[in-house]
């Protein structure tokens, strides 16, 4: 019987295990639209957020405009917020929306409630990393979710990267938010599936 129960056991542990390794962390390649002044999707998984900003009002929960001004102030006045879920059975390696030059990787502490929530997008732990190209600035926030603890960023400030290049993983089921300035034309909607490196979230 004890024999019976560890194998058990193990066969679970192997199971979870090779889930984790060969499905959860796969990275399968993507087809980049080079071409064009696109913007490309962090992240794989489901739009739960397209809010537009100004440095006055934002067009969500009141409580948010502080911590939405702090977040946006680096990149423009005005412009739009663009969350993307990713559940358990997304890819969670996130790529570079535009070429150009990372200014910083910044990592800030906070909540860990459920990323499908709102609040998350402002009150959980994260990683703002600021791209520019020329004169064009956006913000990826990769966000810790209530299972998702830990944050694994692939570049580092001052680093040249291209559309599409893997930045970072976040691990079990999260959040990505893009912070975008005002003059693009955003060409998703929320509850849209979109995908890494592929998907065209705006462009400018």
């Amino acid at each position: 019987m004890i024999g019976i129960i560890l194998f058990l056991v193990l066969f679970i542990v192997v199971v979870l295990f090779s889930f984790y390794k060969f499905y959860f962390l796969r990275d399968p390649a993507r087809k980049v639209p080079i071409g064009g002044e696109n913007i490309v999707s962090p992240a794989d998984g489901k739009i739960i957020m397209v809010k537009k900003f100004d440095k006055d009002k934002v067009d969500i929960d009141k409580r948010f405009l502080g911590k939405v001004k702090a977040l946006t102030k680096d990149v423009a006045d005005k412009g739009f917020l663009v969350s993307i879920f990713m559940n358990f059975f997304d890819v969670h390696v996130n790529r570079a929306p535009i070429s150009g030059i990372v200014k910083y990787v910044k990592h800030s502490k906070g909540r860990f409630i459920n990323a499908e929530r709102l609040a998350a997008t402002f009150e959980n732990e994260n990683v703002q990393t600021l791209f520019q190209d020329r004169n064009f600035k956006l913000k990826v926030i990769q966000i810790a979710g209530m299972v998702a603890r830990r944050i694994v960023p692939f570049i580092k400030e001052k680093e040249k990267v291209i559309k599409g290049q893997k930045i970072g993983i976040i691990k079990l089921g999260s959040q990505v938010t893009l912070i975008l300035p005002a003059n693009v034309k955003i060409n998703v909607h929320e509850e849209q599936k979109v995908f890494a490196g592929e998907t065209v979230i705006a462009t400018r």
